[in-house]
């Protein structure tokens, strides 16, 4: 396709979104705040269905696109819309993505022997990504702004027409989506369908290159989120919560709600981070032998894990502070 075919699109979902954004108006789909928002005002959800229709245009302007793909997001995204609407159980949504996950597994024909032995797993990975990327979407602009750096990384990386497609539309449905949301006052919040959605695209490429070339250093374009979200649910666990419910205990969440920091200075600074950790692992891909790239990717991850758990520790400290001076 050229460019006059992409600025086509554009223009249609851009259209699709105001559409979407009246639908909301009308039926009263929004997000009103609670003791667990970082947001103070009552904003209209699902906006992130933008990227659901991304996906059906890729489709349809390049059916040699993973059907099965297709079908996980809108599967994924039909369920998620209706728990953005009226809450649905974990259990049905986790089934959901159970199944979502086997058919992009299907596209991608891990089911074949020579997988047999990754398939557990490369499901613990894949659902476990779905889950973290859902709880990292919390204040303005910080879901798209990452998904956009990732995107424009497999844009680099991918060879398949198809695959290219996709990625293009995404990333145009992403600058749609982030006129809206990423401002200080959002018109929009993506919803459980737009993180869900978004998280099942970038997984699907996260796993099709780690399968190509056997190598975990794609985890590390997935660290950012990865870390801050399991080092806070092994810290919930430790006191004994319920990591599925609601809390305000990320990394960012404590930027944010409990220092005050401006959501998109945080936002810019989360995405920027893994933009430059993109970088030093597409240099890492170019640069050693097999073998050493997974040492590097290990040593790497590790030293990541160290910074950020004393970036936690100074923030902590200093929420303690504050709250012993008040």
């Amino acid at each position: 396709m050229n460019y006059i075919n992409y600025a086509i699109i554009f223009i249609v979902l851009f259209i699709l979104e105001l559409i979407y954004f009246k639908i909301a108006d009308k039926y009263n789909i929004i997000d009103k705040p609670n003791h667990r928002s970082s947001h103070s005002t009552i904003t209209l959800r699902g906006g992130g269905i933008i990227f659901v229709l991304g996906v059906i245009i890729a489709y349809i302007t390049n059916s040699s696109l993973s059907f099965y793909l297709v079908l996980a997001v809108l599967l994924s995204g039909i369920v998620s819309f209706i728990d953005d609407i009226v809450t649905i159980p974990s259990a049905p949504r986790f089934a959901v993505h159970v199944l979502s996950t086997t058919l992009v597994f299907f596209g991608l024909n891990i089911f074949e022997d020579q997988y047999l032995l990754l398939i557990p797993i490369l499901y613990i990975l894949f659902i476990g990504w779905i889950n973290i990327f859902n709880f990292m979407d919390g204040i303005n602009g910080i879901m798209v702004l990452y998904s956009f750096v990732n995107i424009i990384t497999f844009y680099f990386l991918s060879q398949d027409a198809s695959d290219v497609n996709l990625l293009i539309i995404s990333g145009i449905a992403s600058l749609i989506f982030a006129f809206f949301n990423v401002r200080k006052k959002a018109k929009t919040f993506s919803g459980d369908i737009g993180s869900i959605s978004l998280a099942i695209i970038l997984g699907y490429f996260l796993t099709k290159f780690i399968l190509i070339d056997n190598s975990i250093v794609y985890l590390l374009f997935i660290s950012v989120f990865g870390i801050d979200a399991s080092v806070t649910i092994f810290l919930r666990l430790l006191k004994k919560e319920n990591i599925f419910s609601a809390h305000r205990t990320h990394l960012y969440q404590l930027l944010a709600n409990e220092l005050k920091y401006s959501h998109l200075k945080i936002s810019f600074l989360y995405a920027i981070i893994q933009a430059i950790i993109n970088i030093i692992a597409l240099y890492l891909l170019s640069n050693y032998n097999y073998f050493d790239l997974q040492l590097v990717t290990i040593a790497f991850l590790l030293v990541l894990l160290v910074v950020y758990v004393m970036i936690r520790k100074k923030v902590n400290n200093r929420i303690l502070a504050l709250e012993e001076n008040k």
